[in-house]
């Protein structure tokens, strides 16, 4: 199915995957073997987007959130410097689903759940997939919503979901990212809650009257929350909505 709302930039020239490389939180390589899931962030580590790369050829497809697509062309020139490399737009047409993979389509890296993804130059319409109910089951953080300018990528399951690599060396952001890992326990991060009542995304969660954290995606009666660990015990409150954390 073509989803509208992602633009696919191609990155072309002889230092396209060295150039990658030294900027993004996954290791350019696994473009080798399949979709890549990676994000681009500030130099004190936070959240700037997230994409997927595909090879073709000897170019690097760039599956991007049409929002953040105008960025990260800027970003990218920025940091492009003598590197020999052009990024440019193009027409394609972003298909997923969770059927039977078609021949042109690589799988989704953050989850089995989440099917295939494949890149044509003609549009389709939507198949019947739920994907904000897959996204809350699966604890799938999307931008806009759950990736923020103020998102610590550890904090929103990056690991889990295939999205850094901790043994590629350096790149934007590493540093701040790495130190987390091994030198803190994470207190706030993305988690799945049940919910009772009408609270809608972005309303405040307290537990015992004390903010425990943010209400997020939802689907039905489950949701996704920003979630301070040590205040989410217990039953919970959102605009008058129950909430109880399940993951």
């Amino acid at each position: 199915m073509q989803h509208a709302q992602r633009q696919i930039l191609r990155l072309s020239g002889p230092d396209t995957r060295d150039f990658l490389q030294g900027l993004i939180t996954n290791d350019i390589g696994g473009v080798d073997s399949g979709l890549v899931y990676a994000a681009l962030l500030t130099p004190q580590g936070k959240y700037m987007a997230d994409f997927f790369l595909r090879a073709e050829g000897d170019d690097i497809l760039l599956d991007a959130d049409a929002a953040q697509a105008d960025m990260l062309v800027q970003r990218l020139s920025m940091y492009k410097l003598r590197a020999d490399v052009t990024i440019t737009p193009t027409l394609l047409h972003l298909h997923r689903g969770t059927d039977d993979a078609p021949a042109d389509a690589l799988p989704d890296p953050r989850h089995p759940a989440l099917g295939w993804r494949a890149y044509r130059d003609t549009a389709q319409t939507d198949d019947a997939t739920d994907w904000a109910a897959l996204y809350v089951a699966h604890m799938i953080p999307s931008s806009g919503t759950e990736l923020t300018p103020d998102t610590f990528i550890l904090e929103m399951g990056f690991e889990r979901l295939n999205g850094v690599d901790f043994r590629k060396g350096c790149y934007v952001g590493q540093e701040v990212t790495a130190r987390m890992k091994h030198k803190t326990e994470l207190r706030k991060g993305l988690a799945r809650v049940a919910i009772t009542g009408d609270a809608t995304t972005g309303a405040a969660i307290t537990a015992q009257g004390k903010v425990a954290g943010t209400l997020l995606t939802r689907a039905g009666d489950m949701a996704l929350a920003y979630l301070r660990y040590d205040r989410a015990t217990g039953e919970m409150d959102a605009d008058g909505a129950k909430v109880t954390r399940i993951d």
